[in-house]
């Protein structure tokens, strides 16, 4: 397994984020990502359950680092984003994410994710399509970013 980079300010991802979520990820294999968490409190709809934009935000996150591949990475918008919430998301219990490429032609890539709990259900999944963002920045913007693999010590 490869960690992937991140940047300091991301919701998903962003390590100095006070609000964030401080998801690692990592590439398991050529097209897959996937990433362990625990969703504590702050983000809970009902009493123990995962508010489900922010369901969604960890779906887009992890259907998107697919297509990351490479320097400079391949940043891309979010063009479409379908999800299925199949059962709660708990709170306060380990949760696997898996993202997976589904097909890349030219600008466009389509991507799959899922959230999956306690005995490997599948509790949310998503469809997205994808689409390359203009201009990608230069390195010494991604350095402004904060874009890069951060060690697990420096992660908040």
């Amino acid at each position: 397994m490869e960690k992937q980079a991140s940047s300091r300010s991301c919701f998903v991802c962003g390590v100095e984020n006070p609000l964030g979520l401080h998801l690692s990820f990592f590439l398991t294999h050529p097209g897959e990502v996937t990433a362990s968490f625990v969703a504590s409190q702050e983000y809970q709809s009902y009493p123990g359950v995962l508010h489900g934009g922010i369901i969604a935000a960890i779906l887009d996150e992890a259907a998107g680092r697919v297509n990351l591949q490479g320097f400079p990475p391949r940043f891309m918008y979010t063009a479409r984003l379908e999800i299925r919430y199949r059962n709660n998301v708990p709170i306060g219990q380990p949760l696997m994410v898996i993202g997976r490429s589904v097909k890349n032609k030219g600008r466009m890539a389509e991507s799959w994710a899922g959230i999956y709990g306690p005995g490997e259900s599948l509790l949310a999944e998503a469809k997205a399509l994808y689409i390359d963002i203009p201009n990608t920045p230069e390195a010494s913007v991604l350095d402004d970013f904060g874009w890069k693999v951060y060690p697990d010590e420096q992660v908040k």
